[in-house]
């Protein structure tokens, strides 16, 4: 199981009855930094209605803090922070700033209205999965790598690196209880002459299936 986060954020906007919502989503790493993105979009948007605000900080979303800048309790702040749970995503601050419309949308309407802000807010940012796992260098002969590609292809992953001199290695990313049982499946395919050097407690992740790595 990986960590959700917002590896680049976004900007959506919804309209609900002339109200303008415009969602800014960024990926923040502590309470400071989220406080002072929030700063900075009520100065960008300083003639707007309101700035409500949600973030979620920490691997268990430990810290929690919302905002709901004027609008009635309850209907801004908490709803936009219940999306971020729901979503299951981490380190993240996004900011909905509204144009009043001319129009009251009511208490259900408000929760609504935020709610959908941030989702379209998130759908336009980049969300990715953040799985804990190695890097496995895999080295075998010119007879092995069909078996080991061949291998790879039907657990779904993906070869990240390459290098062929007299020897073939190949570089692969691996989900932490997926590597004990690859490698037993490594040495029978290659009937044991493979050879593999594993590094351990990393954090990756694919993007436009790209590899990223994270420090653990």
């Amino acid at each position: 199981m990986g960590i959700k986060i917002v590896y680049k954020g976004g900007e959506g906007e919804i309209i609900e009855k002339k109200s303008r919502f415009i969602a800014t989503v960024k990926p923040v790493h502590s309470e400071e930094e989220a406080i002072a993105f929030i700063n900075e979009l009520k100065k960008k948007y300083w003639n707007a209605t309101h700035n409500c605000s949600a973030f979620v900080i920490g691997s268990r979303q430990e810290l929690q803090r919302c905002s709901d800048d004027g609008e009635p309790q309850g209907t801004a702040g908490r709803p936009m922070l219940e999306v971020l749970l729901g979503e299951k995503v981490h380190d993240v601050v996004v900011v909905v700033t509204r144009y009043f419309g001319g129009t009251l949308l009511g208490t259900g309407g408000l929760v609504r209205a935020y709610s959908k802000a941030v989702q379209e807010g998130l759908r336009c940012s980049t969300v990715i999965e953040k799985l804990l796992g190695s890097r496995l260098t895999v080295e075998t002969d010119y007879n092995g790598v069909g078996k080991l590609q061949y291998l790879f292809g039907q657990k779904g992953i993906a070869i990240v690196d390459s290098e062929y001199t007299d020897v073939v290695k190949l570089s692969v990313l691996v989900e932490a209880e997926l590597v004990d049982p690859l490698l037993e499946e490594i040495t029978e395919a290659t009937n044991g002459k493979a050879k593999y050097e594993r590094e351990d407690d990393l954090y990756f992740a694919f993007v436009d299936k790209e590899p990223i790595i994270f420090q653990a």
